[in-house]
């Protein structure tokens, strides 16, 4: 079975573990984004003087590399719209890197998806509905959704998807767009795109825009007739568990998140910074007993995630819990398997109108 993002085995996560090495680092180029989602993990999305220069992220890959990362994850801001992404990509591809982008297409351009198909990027658009108006409200932009759809057309241009250009759609799990999902889920598969849905993490806007959330029962029947479909479907049998349907969440076994302004931190959900690669070693960062509490998960976690029949193999989502506990360790509230248990979710910030373009 393969998992994190479809990708490295359980035997190669184990091995990662066990000789303290990478598999992947997820980075941000800058913080810019012309989107305003209402569920983003950044509440402020503009670029700021203080961000890592090119030569500061180059020599921060390199250092990835040298700790075993074989992928780089980028993520924004936008990284479409990032004036030195083709640039950046290049540099990747001269290095070896598998690369992957996720992206609002904003920046994807005939120009760009042709660089991006070169260096056989993996490409992750974010696409939430295949409804105008509510793709438009979810991005918090107006054309949104033309945007998105013109960046698919212009990849599917170029090759994707093919068996060497991975195309993949981001969803995120919320009020708006959960009745379409199944649909939604049906049409990609059909089009050979790979869906990715995951849960909300319930922070920065997510935690204000309470208007998005979702019970974790409606999520386990979500996540069921997803795992249904693709089982009478598609010939593809998983066992329902959030945060990602179809998938695990292994990233703090094998992974970090280096920000724009050069802060390490676990993920993006667990926010709290490490280091800073302006100061230390990427390697001396990663000592950090934050990192290795997450690693060693089988005897960290606490409550009915400890205790839990897939504790061998799931610790939910750690951002998830530590957004809504404060405690990186704490049993996940978003699980229905913790409901069942009678953990409650905290009570969630006030409801807060999407944040106009």
């Amino acid at each position: 079975m393969q998992l994190y993002n479809l990708e490295f085995t359980e035997a190669e996560i184990r091995d990662a573990v066990a000789s303290d090495r990478l598999l992947s680092l997820e980075i941000e180029f800058s913080r810019e984004c012309n989107f305003r989602c209402a569920y983003c993990y950044l509440e402020d999305r503009t670029a700021a003087a203080e961000e890592m220069t090119q030569e500061e992220i180059k020599d921060v890959l390199i250092q990835a590399g040298e700790l075993g990362a074989r992928k780089i994850i980028i993520l924004g801001g936008e990284p479409s719209i990032y004036p030195n992404l083709a640039e950046m990509v290049r540099f990747l591809g001269s290095r070896g890197f598998a690369i992957e982008l996720f992206t609002n297409g904003s920046g994807v351009t005939p120009e760009l998806a042709e660089i991006l198909a070169q260096e056989r990027v993996r490409v992750v658009v974010k696409m939430n509905s295949r409804n105008e108006a509510i793709q438009d409200r979810l991005a918090g932009k107006k054309g949104a959704f033309g945007i998105i759809r013109n960046a698919l057309d212009n990849l599917r241009r170029v090759g994707y998807p093919s068996e060497q250009l991975f195309l993949a759609v981001g969803t995120v799990i919320c009020r708006q767009n959960i009745e379409e999902l199944p649909d939604l889920w049906q049409w990609l598969r059909k089009l050979n795109i790979e869906p990715y849905f995951e849960v909300l993490t319930p922070q920065a806007n997510a935690l204000k825009n309470t208007w998005l959330d979702v019970s974790p029962e409606e999520l386990r029947a979500l996540f069921q007739r997803l795992a249904d479909i693709d089982r009478e479907h598609f010939g593809r049998n998983w066992e329902p568990q959030p945060p990602l349907a179809g998938n695990r969440c292994m990233r703090h076994q094998v992974s970090c998140v280096v920000n724009a302004k050069g802060q390490v931190m676990p993920c993006v959900g667990i926010d709290i910074p490490l280091g800073s690669i302006r100061e230390q070693p990427l390697a001396e960062i990663l000592h950090h007993q934050i990192i290795s509490d997450l690693k060693n998960f089988r005897k960290t976690i606490k409550g009915p995630c400890a205790s839990c029949e897939k504790s061998e193999e799931c610790y939910g989502c750690r951002g998830a819990a530590y957004q809504m506990t404060g405690d990186y360790l704490a049993s996940d509230p978003t699980c229905w398997r913790n409901c069942d248990r009678g953990v409650e979710r905290p009570e969630d910030g006030a409801d807060m109108p999407l944040e106009s373009s």
